[in-house]
């Protein structure tokens, strides 16, 4: 069983118990996630599953959506509702205010990545230190916010919906965070629900029930996608003959002339999806025109 299941992960669950559930559901140990989402947040968990996992770190399409509740003028120790209250505020800001901050943070930012995060430092995770009660310096990251927009807000609660279009590793209860620490009030994230990532959308997940019961039913074929349609439209074409599957399988890197590519110079150090002559995906290649050849980056057959 190889490809990709784009699952609805509950919240109280974290993205490895939803590993571990599927590993027993699907009788199969190479499983991954692309992802990492808290307990607390629910929505879309892709996961990879038998050599698809091998697609896990190389995922074209890194953007992320989500929609996420938030209090002004409460701040806490992880940045969400779960952590404990460090510093509280009644003056609360308006919405014209609190819209004119959030977009401050569109664009590339520096993010501080929270304590409660699975960064490590020192070879251990931010989140066991917290837990210990230490802290420890960090390095700002730089980060992408491509959408950040202000959906609901009740003035007098402090409380609202914020929906955002971020890049890899931006967290979203850091940018509450950071956007109530510039209004003064402070902020913390009440929930949150991922309704996009890797290319898949939350109408296309299945939750853990019904993957149960596609097991039971034996139609897990017919929710189980091929890990190529993780690469659709990110990379070229290259249709390999039946002689040039055979060779590419066995390792020979194939000159351009031999899968068709007419002309060199401007697809040198250009990446392709490489489809084999009965339409198998067979992983990605990178052509190098100095070399006249292309060479295998990651194979998934």
């Amino acid at each position: 069983m190889n490809g990709v299941i784009p699952v609805y992960k509950p919240q109280g669950w974290t993205s490895f118990d939803v590993v571990a559930k599927l590993r027993g559901i699907l009788h199969e140990k190479r499983i991954g996630h692309s992802g990492t989402l808290d307990p607390m947040a629910t929505g879309v968990l892709p996961v990879f599953v038998g050599k698809a996992t091998r697609a896990c770190d190389m995922i074209p399409n890194d953007g992320k959506s989500y929609l996420a509740g938030f209090k002004m003028g409460v701040s806490t120790d992880t940045q969400d509702i779960t952590g404990k209250v460090v510093a509280e505020s009644k003056t609360l800001p308006t919405e014209d205010e609190l819209k004119a901050a959030a977009e401050s943070f569109i664009g590339e930012i520096m993010q501080l990545p929270p304590m409660y995060s699975a960064v490590k430092v020192g070879g251990k995770k931010l989140y066991q230190l917290a837990r210990e009660g230490k802290t420890v310096e960090r390095q700002p990251k730089l980060r992408l916010v491509r959408k950040l927009s202000v959906y609901e807000y009740n003035c007098d609660t402090g409380e609202g919906l914020i929906y955002a279009e971020v890049g890899k590793g931006t967290y979203v209860r850091t940018l509450i965070n950071d956007i109530g620490e510039k209004l003064g009030c402070g902020g913390c994230m009440t929930s949150l629900e991922r309704l996009s990532a890797a290319g898949f959308v939350k109408a296309q997940c299945y939750t853990l029930e019904q993957i149960q019961q596609a097991a039971e039913e034996d139609r897990l074929s017919q929710i189980i996608m091929p890990v190529s349609c993780v690469f659709s439209g990110a990379y070229d074409e290259l249709a390999l003959g039946e002689r040039g599957s055979a060779l590419y399988k066995n390792g020979v890197k194939l000159r351009g002339e031999q899968v068709g590519i007419k002309d060199p110079r401007s697809a040198d150090g250009v990446e392709f999806i490489i489809s084999g002559s009965d339409g198998e995906f067979l992983g990605i290649a990178r052509y190098n025109a100095g070399k006249d050849e292309l060479k295998s980056v990651r194979n998934f057959y």
